[in-house]
């Protein structure tokens, strides 16, 4: 009796199957609406990201010394082995320092998280090893550490850094979204050089850039190179956020 029962409820469950299999056309429209649908729960939040993502105090825009070389690690597809981003793990936690803030990406374009790792993440790199370190290990990455598969990148401490567009790169950034100032696109150049051959008065680079870092980086200071650029992003990464007064223990997994 309940096999019967349930027959006229499969019927007219087949017969609306049966309408869309059987007219191609309002299939067609039936699936453009479940696609709309799908793409509309997974752009409309994308609006509203502003105000999903928690304000950090410490995160600022790169100096135009830090963006040139991050511009350079995606040049070089650094972040097909390098993630910048700690999951909420115990292992991870532990290994690579507190996981990461989304606020800590909010000024990358594009932004670096990345999924796969044969080399370690970066996100807590910066001050983890000292410049000559980062240098060598640019240069000669078995000199530093043995059983790396990583190649070598020697050219970049003998590759001057053309810089004369970073302005522009700075400008196009604010457009996006990054909070530059029009006296940082202006002052975009002298800052650069300012940052890795610091023979000037960087108190104004500090104020427009708070915690920059301000040294010759590939311990050759007659020259304005690539590693300079590379070794000052690397430097900077993790070190905008001061971990110490978050206490998130509970969230790690």
């Amino acid at each position: 009796m309940a096999e019967l029962a349930a027959t006229p409820k499969k019927s007219s469950l087949w017969a609306k199957h049966a309408f869309f299999e059987k007219n191609s056309i309002w299939l067609i429209i039936g699936i453009l609406l479940v696609i709309s649908v799908g793409g509309l729960v997974e752009i409309v939040p994308l609006f509203y990201l502003k105000s999903t993502i928690e304000k950090v105090s410490g995160v600022r825009p790169w100096t135009p010394l830090e963006l040139a070389g991050r511009n350079i690690y995606v040049r070089e597809g650094c972040y097909n082995c390098h993630s910048q981003m700690v999951r909420p793990l115990r292992d991870e936690v532990e290994r690579y320092g507190h996981y990461s803030l989304a606020a800590e990406s909010m000024y990358d374009r594009p932004f670096q998280w990345g999924s796969k790792r044969t080399g370690p993440d970066l996100a807590r790199v910066g001050n983890k090893y000292s410049d000559e370190w980062q240098r060598q290990h640019l240069a000669d990455p078995r000199s530093v550490v043995p059983g790396s598969i990583m190649p070598g990148y020697p050219f970049l401490e003998k590759t001057p850094l053309k810089f004369a567009n970073i302005g522009e790169d700075i400008t196009v950034n604010a457009i996006l979204g990054v909070p530059y100032t029009e006296e940082m696109q202006a002052s975009a150049i002298a800052d650069l050089r300012l940052q890795a051959s610091p023979d000037g008065d960087v108190d104004d680079l500090q104020k427009r850039y708070p915690g920059a870092q301000v040294r010759d980086f590939d311990g050759n200071p007659g020259a304005l190179t690539e590693a300079d650029a590379l070794i000052a992003y690397l430097q900077a990464l993790g070190t905008m956020v001061d971990f110490k007064l978050y206490d998130d223990k509970a969230n790690i997994r």
